[in-house]
């Protein structure tokens, strides 16, 4: 396929991370610094702020992505996440207290699998539609519904077979919300196969074990390669773009040991500079396939009226994967 060209002008399209390790780690300490000072109620705050951080230095084209997210939204979400897993905790312990520890481990195993899409489905739906890129928003139109399905059906199957069918949990869900991502009028879909990403650990293991961890590098090359490689950008009129990983285990070796190195050696203060190392090794390592016009991405209504709903700043924001 043709190199991804994103314009008229015939500019190859690339990510690119342009953030300082100098300028992270005054932002890092100052979160740190006042989380510490108020007992944790700043922690909302300085995620936003560190998020932020790597929108605004993370780039496509020259374009810089922004989270328009804010500490108050996201405190309210804190607050949720904390009371819901009170609630679920307090529930088990007392029936731990009258005896009944059988049914609190089943009250809990299925809480925690409840709680999975629920999590999702908060997070990506407030996550994205707080980003943007030129002023074009992202969306999430999953249904919580399905991810309760795949949740309750996957997560069954992986306690059956002992953890095994969790590959197939994990794929199913990174299939289903990845191919409910938005940016303006275009989307994204991921084709992960439960088998075969099955295989790729348990090669990975297998490997690590007998290499006494020296194919654990490798091992990390293969897991980001497939997240990258199954990632698709699909257009209007049929066109698409394929991400494609160029990392190798020689890279994830110099990454993983120098940040650890740099880490150790600096008693931690190197850790905003690991950051941004790990940051630049991502964008720096995914290249585009394909061919389409990135002017001609339009912003949907949905899209915006989903970005500047109130209701948002209340739902869960814990995490997210890609």
């Amino acid at each position: 396929m043709p190199q991804y060209r994103i314009t008229m002008e015939n500019r190859t399209s690339r990510l690119a991370f342009i953030g300082e390790g100098g300028d992270l780690f005054v932002i890092l300490l100052v979160n740190w610094l006042l989380t510490v000072i108020t007992l944790g109620i700043y922690y909302p705050w300085a995620k936003a702020r560190r998020l932020q951080y790597f929108y605004e230095h993370t780039e496509l084209d020259g374009h810089p992505f922004h989270f328009h997210g804010t500490g108050r939204e996201m405190f309210k979400g804190f607050i949720k996440a904390v009371g819901l897993f009170l609630a679920v905790y307090g529930i088990y312990f007392l029936l731990i207290m009258v005896r009944m520890p059988v049914l609190a481990i089943i009250f809990l195993l299925g809480a925690l699998i409840g709680l999975v899409p629920l999590v999702l489905h908060g997070t990506y739906r407030y996550r994205l539609g707080r980003s943007s890129w030129r002023a074009i928003h992202f969306g999430y139109r999953g249904e919580l519904r399905e991810l309760f399905r795949i949740c309750l059906r996957d997560g069954a199957l992986t306690l059956i077979t002992f953890g095994i069918y969790g590959a197939w949990l994990q794929m199913h869900l990174r299939n289903y919300i990845l191919g409910h991502v938005r940016l303006g009028s275009s989307r994204f879909s991921y084709k992960g196969d439960g088998m075969d990403y099955f295989l790729l650990n348990l090669k990975g293991y297998l490997l690590t074990l007998i290499t006494l961890g020296i194919y654990a590098f490798w091992w990390q090359r293969d897991l980001f390669n497939y997240y990258v490689d199954n990632l698709r950008w699909e257009f209007d009129e049929g066109k698409r773009v394929e991400f494609r990983s160029t990392a190798t285990g020689g890279d994830f070796f110099g990454l993983i040991v120098g940040n650890l190195l740099l880490v150790l050696f600096t008693l931690g203060i190197g850790l905003a500079w690991a950051h941004v190392r790990t940051m630049r090794f991502i964008s720096g390592h995914i290249s585009f396939v394909g061919e389409t016009d990135l002017d001609r991405l339009v912003q949907t209504e949905l899209e915006h009226k989903n970005a500047t709903a109130d209701e948002l700043g209340d739902l869960l924001d814990i995490g997210i994967f890609i």
